[in-house]
């Protein structure tokens, strides 16, 4: 639990008594490697917080799975679309190695944005920062050659190579694993030349 309080701090400066209420909110839960947090088609009723471990975030697109994001310590999960307007979810989350996860259910956080205004700041911060990554990711796609995209993730994110499968990394680059492996090649050998 402390170290879930230590990442919300970056949110906000919470006093006893509102950390007294968001430890009896909250719910911790473990997974293992490979195991799938959240599937398409269910109704969206909680908000997760990574605070060990990698989530991988992705679509299924004619039997195929796209990956669209990673999510990793000290970041929130929602499944905005169906959390909020209470329509079926579109995607997938996924722990890519052992993760620990804090889950905030709605009628839970109903309360917690009744008891202070903190905690509406911290909503209003970490949809903030899904807005700005969402957005991001999909300049980066529209700006950047694969190439460019994956010099930026190895710039950015570099310890994701060491922790989520290199098929997963091709994928969120919009790649094959092949042309993934002739990317690291060419942009190995502009660096060392």
């Amino acid at each position: 639990m402390q170290g879930f309080l230590d990442q919300i701090r970056y949110y906000a400066e919470l006093n006893n008594h509102e950390i007294r209420i968001l430890q009896e909110a909250v719910t911790r839960k473990n997974y293992n490697k490979n195991d799938l947090i959240f599937t398409e088609g269910k109704i969206s009723n909680e908000i997760y917080f990574v605070t060990k471990g990698c989530v991988r975030l992705f679509y299924n697109v004619d039997g195929n799975e796209k990956t669209a994001f990673f999510y990793t310590e000290g970041q929130f999960i929602c499944a905005g679309e169906s959390y909020t307007f209470g329509v079926p979810a579109k995607e997938n989350y996924q722990a890519v190695e052992q993760t620990e996860l804090y889950i905030i259910t709605k009628s839970n956080i109903e309360k917690l944005l009744s008891v202070s205004a903190k905690f509406e700041i911290i909503a209003r911060i970490a949809t903030e920062n899904e807005l700005i990554t969402c957005q991001n990711i999909i300049a980066s796609f529209v700006t950047k050659t694969a190439e460019e995209r994956y010099i930026e993730l190895l710039n950015k994110q570099g310890d994701l190579f060491q922790r989520v499968p290199q098929q997963y990394i091709a994928s969120f680059l919009g790649v094959s694993p092949e042309t993934l492996s002739r990317i690291k090649a060419r942009v190995f050998r502009k660096k060392n030349s």
